[in-house]
């Protein structure tokens, strides 16, 4: 039968139709939104603004492929503060449209939704940073090219520009004879105070640049140092460059991301923190994440000068610290003129039932351990039962020994898990990955547990922030009950730090779970966010997991390694995208 033309040409427009509907529900699907999966988990609403200091338009997110490889296409940041850009404090749209920054509610949190997935950008002629421990005294100016606290603080000896180096002398606002006599002077002062022994784990308030932090370190003291993203420039950005342990965090209107009970010792020296203010809230902060019997130094001028400023902030004080019955253990003023006072926490319930007046009141309801995004409140922690006069042990005893008053483990369990981690990382992690240990210093574990993987690198010349993510079982009492330090954090959000602030970042069977909850894509930015260049993510997990990582982390120009199916080592280089045209 014949065919006409008209027939032949519908014949060829309709399998030409079919091809390109083929095409385009089949190529390069990556590039298209997947639906994200819900668990029972429900996050803290976040802010509905996006920041501005990247000046981008999120793209839409990208959920993995679990049936192909993933193809991404990254691009940088823009924006002239892009290059040290926090995602969570740095949402200037939400910040402009607080009712109040009475309590300092512009440092706290206030997370973009989505959270970017574009590159930061690295400083000029940034270059792997000074090794420790030499960085403690001096880093790269290029790395950190901020000088403003240079000139703020140049009579204080905080920071010197000296070439290409910022130095750090060791000076500070109440170390006039430097930080090494001021933790000698605290200690002759009251003589309990057994550096590293009785006292491993320590909180210093308004750090500055964790001069005090990093000298501890010489007497195996571990310091969680932490101040708010303010007007002293980068100082714990400094801080971290340097190598040693610091946060940014605020006591604002939410409680620290700490668990109670906690801290060995609370330092602050002149933090400008009002500790009386919104009816003693910030003080009362203190007393929550406070061990029992433990304690905290003021260093400030209401503790040695009369004026009538300093009298009235002093007899405050006074008043704050008999009613939550605080002793006072020591004051005293050394030979520069710098007065200290040392408060001690009560070890049992008894002082608070004999006050005559009950304010503030003891907490009735029940304590939220997990402090993410809880607000301050204005009651006494309650204190555990027991005997807290002998808990925790010294240190380094209290590495293996954890007493009844931590979150409640098995018999054995933490045994074992000590044990687990000891043999995996000798074995395994310090021998056998591509990993040079050499250049590590700052390292996150980013589900920590009972702290096991931290304990077990205890020898090595590097530090260990434990993170307990709020989606899995609270264990952070216990990680610091052992002696270390960490944080509670949703690792849907970013992380309170400067970008290119960790060595290496490690993940044991936990991003495999995270991506039910979260867009792995804006996991991936925040971690190439965080590690410095020619840093490290270990990851232990599935080989489904890794597979689909290495295709991520290709993608942002990682080198990947894979170790008996079951390690994935990714390093981060020098790659930036191209600069977004103008």
């Amino acid at each position: 039968m014949a065919i006409s033309v008209q027939h032949v040409v519908v014949l060829l427009l309709s399998s030409l139709l079919v091809a390109v509907t083929i095409f385009l529900f089949t190529s390069d699907n990556s590039r298209f939104p997947f639906p994200s999966l819900s668990t029972d988990y429900t996050p803290k609403p976040k802010s509905q603004n996006v920041d501005v200091s990247s000046d981008e338009t999120p793209p839409p997110q990208k959920k993995l492929n679990t049936s192909q490889d993933v193809e991404l296409k990254w691009d940088l940041c823009k924006g002239a503060e892009s290059v040290d850009y926090i995602p969570c404090l740095d949402n200037y749209i939400a910040i402009k449209q607080l009712k109040s920054r009475r309590h300092m509610e512009h440092r706290e949190r206030h997370c973009p939704e989505p959270s970017p997935t574009c590159l930061l950008p690295l400083p000029v002629d940034y270059k792997p940073p000074v090794p420790w421990p030499k960085s403690r005294d001096m880093i790269w100016y290029d790395n950190v090219p901020h000088p403003k606290l240079v000139e703020y603080k140049k009579e204080q000896n905080w920071v010197i520009k000296e070439g290409e180096f910022l130095v750090f002398p060791g000076g500070g606002t109440q170390f006039k004879f430097g930080v090494t006599h001021y933790v000698e002077f605290i200690e002759k002062a009251l003589p309990v105070i057994k550096w590293g022994k009785n006292i491993r784990v320590v909180l210093d308030v308004g750090c500055g640049v964790a001069s005090f932090g990093g000298f501890l370190l010489d007497k195996d003291v571990i310091t969680m140092s932490f101040a708010p993203k303010d007007e002293h420039e980068a100082q714990i950005q400094f801080a971290l460059e340097r190598g040693i342990p610091a946060t940014l965090s605020v006591i604002g209107t939410q409680q620290l991301t700490f668990p109670s009970n906690a801290f060995d010792l609370i330092h602050c020296a002149r933090c400008r923190v009002h500790w009386d203010a919104d009816g003693g809230k910030p003080l009362l902060e203190l007393n929550r994440v406070l061990r029992p019997g433990g304690f905290f130094i003021w260093s400030a001028t209401p503790v040695y000068r009369d004026n009538d400023r300093d009298s009235k902030i002093w007899t405050a004080m006074v008043s704050l610290t008999k009613s939550i019955c605080w002793k006072v253990v020591a004051k005293t003023v050394d030979s520069s003129g710098i007065g200290l006072v040392i408060y001690q926490k009560p070890t049992s319930e008894s002082c608070y039932k004999k006050r005559s007046m009950q304010e503030p009141p003891l907490c009735s309801e029940k304590e939220v351990n997990a402090s993410w995004y809880a607000p301050l409140r204005q009651c006494i922690s309650k204190i555990p039962s027991g005997n807290v006069q002998s808990w925790p042990e010294q240190w380094p005893k209290r590495l293996v020994s954890v007493k009844p008053q931590s979150v409640s483990v098995e018999a054995g369990t933490l045994k074992k898990d000590t044990e687990k981690w000891s043999a995996l990382v000798s074995d395994v992690y310090l021998e056998r990955l591509a990993v040079n240990w050499s250049s590590v210093r700052n390292v996150m574990d980013m589900n920590a547990g009972f702290g096991g993987f931290a304990a077990a690198l205890i020898n090595q010349p590097l530090w260990v922030m434990n993170v307990v993510p709020v989606d899995k079982p609270n264990t952070l009492s216990i990680v610091f009950d052992r002696g270390l330090i960490g944080v509670y954090q949703d690792w849907c959000e970013s992380f309170n730090t400067y970008p290119r602030t960790y060595d290496l970042l490690h993940s044991s069977f936990f991003l495999g779970d995270l991506t039910l909850r979260c867009d792995i894509v804006q996991v991936v930015a925040e971690i190439d966010r965080i590690v410095r260049p020619g840093g490290y993510l270990v990851v232990q997990d599935t080989m489904e997991t890794i597979k689909k990582l290495e295709s991520i982390f290709g993608s942002v120009h990682w080198s990947t390694k894979i170790y008996k199916d079951q390690f994935l080592v990714c390093r981060k280089g020098f790659w930036r995208p191209a600069k977004p045209e103008l």
